[in-house]
């Protein structure tokens, strides 16, 4: 197989283009996807609330990853879209669906990002800040062998 010429750098060289190329790519995304400066406006308000929520690491690192969730989802399918839209602008069947599949991507994202909110602003979600169990509340009453 032959080598990529676009793969030139390795080591440590290849790790600071990567990050180079990151930041630019987050910046450009910014500047140009409206649906992506409008979830990173949101992420920013959502995060530190979840860092100041009484709950455990568990239960913030839950909320705060769905959070970067719905940003990667909503990354891709902007990759997605350009891509699709360089091939041609033309109105096509397999754009329209791919199009559709990563609203979808991006829909579900956010469902899951709301119903993880939901489940914690319920009390259904419970994730002790030391020890004990985590995860969904049992029926209050306890269940006894016969």
């Amino acid at each position: 197989m032959e080598e990529s010429p676009f793969k030139g750098k390795t080591g440590l060289r290849r790790l600071m283009n990567a990050f180079g190329y990151s930041v630019h790519g987050f910046a450009s995304a910014f500047r140009h996807e409206d649906a992506f400066r409008q979830e990173v406006l949101l992420a920013a308000v959502l995060i530190p609330v979840a860092l100041m929520l009484d709950v455990g690491g568990i239960g913030k690192a839950m909320m705060i990853a769905s959070v970067l969730l719905v940003l990667i989802v909503e990354l891709l399918n902007s990759a997605i879209e350009a891509a699709v839209d360089r091939i041609s602008l033309d109105r096509h069947t397999c754009s329209k669906s791919s199009s559709f599949q990563g609203l979808v991507t991006e829909t579900s994202s956010d469902l899951h990002r709301s119903f993880t909110r939901a489940l914690h602003s319920a009390g259904a979600w419970t994730v002790p800040a030391r020890g004990g169990r985590c995860g969904l509340r049992s029926s209050p009453r306890p269940i006894r062998p016969k």
